[in-house]
């Protein structure tokens, strides 16, 4: 019903725009020169009717209109990636919020000093998937170090994951024996609700190492659920990626390394830049990126996975 529902509104945008077009064209036909104003108006709001579906044309995979969970983890560095990590969640929330996504924290493991260590949050609206698979990877900053006396250059990398929530629409059967369950208490970002008890869970699916935890709902059973939901999740897209890389590799075409494949840099220091080393997309406002963003990156990298030459760079 869901899809149905889905496939129903887009044919309605389709009907709605060729009848606004046969309007516009029939006003335009009437030569009435008081009607120019209209027309023109009207002429301006078709086209960014028709440059939104053509945008959406580039969300061409199965679920890329599906919720997103997205999980970013610090690398080796201590607090300097800790503090990195932070600022990208920072960055996807500030996007998400341009976008009108709905956020929700479901994992949180504040960092010693500063920043995190992890996060997990969940984006819904749409295409959420669609445009946040473009994050997949590493990501490289290179600052001068807040935490460092001497004023010294540092690089910091996070890992961000990203795949899409489809628990409720797949079967995926999880052997219970295969499950190693442990309770603890939760802290951090948690919220008001979060219970001083042990609530938070945290699930490690033995067979494939995939580590899954939430703190961040009012009771256990909520948590348990929320993390199994999260699970089946990950060994959903675990298994559908595997399957793209045997194909690639059929077709002999080359495999993204994707988890560990350095993806971004963002440089603060000598110079200004953000630079996608996929699409060769470049911005000179670091800082705008850093603070959400992140549109011209994905729609290149969209781009870039069809075919099409994104190489350029996104004024000021």
């Amino acid at each position: 019903m869901r899809e149905i529902t889905s496939l129903r509104n887009q044919v309605d945008v389709w009907k709605n725009l060729a009848q606004r077009l046969e309007d516009t064209l029939e006003l335009a036909m009437m030569e009435d020169e008081s009607l120019i104003e209209d027309i023109q108006s009207e002429t301006e709001a078709i086209e960014k009717i028709v440059e939104k579906l053509e945008f959406e044309t580039l969300f061409s995979e199965k679920y890329d209109n599906e919720n997103a969970i997205l999980a970013i983890h610090a690398g080796a560095g201590g607090t300097e990636a800790q503090d990195w990590a932070q600022m990208l969640e920072r960055m996807f929330m500030r996007w998400a919020e341009s976008q009108k996504l709905k956020i929700e924290i479901i994992d949180y493991s504040s960092g010693d000093e500063a920043g995190l260590k992890s996060a997990m949050v969940s984006f819904k609206g749409e295409y959420a998937y669609g445009r946040l698979k473009s994050e997949r990877g590493v990501h490289r900053l290179v600052r001068i170090s807040p935490f460092d006396s001497s004023n010294r250059r540092h690089t910091s990398f996070a890992k961000v994951e990203v795949w899409p929530d489809v628990a409720e629409e797949i079967e995926i059967e999880i052997d219970d024996k295969d499950l190693r369950i442990d309770r603890f208490r939760a802290s951090g970002a948690g919220g008001q609700h979060v219970q001083k008890n042990e609530t938070a869970i945290r699930i490690t699916h033995n067979p494939t190492g995939i580590v899954v935890s939430c703190q961040n709902q009012r009771s256990l059973t909520q948590n348990m659920q929320v993390a199994m939901n999260i699970l089946k999740s990950q060994l959903f897209d675990l298994e559908r990626r595997k399957q793209e890389a045997e194909m690639a590799n059929l077709k002999g075409e080359d495999v993204d390394a994707g988890w560990g494949s350095q993806i971004r840099s963002y440089v603060l220091h000598p110079y200004k830049m953000v630079k996608d080393h996929r699409t060769n997309f470049e911005v000179g406002n670091a800082q705008s990126v850093i603070d959400g963003n992140l549109d011209g990156f994905i729609e290149a990298y969209l781009r870039h996975t069809i075919g099409e030459v994104t190489t350029g760079s996104e004024s000021e």
